[in-house]
């Protein structure tokens, strides 16, 4: 079953464009994992505080 299939049949466009956008956001994540192109905690926290 796909992920347009799990939706509700009342979803409309905007919940299955969030859904299709959720999806590329977790695809790419895992993709800079493999690739290691992360960062630490540590730095994360220090990015996040200079906002």
């Amino acid at each position: 079953m796909t992920a347009i299939e799990q939706l509700p049949e009342t979803a409309d466009i905007d919940a299955i464009m969030y859904k299709l956008y959720v999806i590329d956001k977790v695809k790419k994540g895992r993709e800079a994992v493999e690739k290691g192109d992360t960062i630490s905690a540590e730095d994360l926290k220090g990015e996040i505080e200079s906002w």
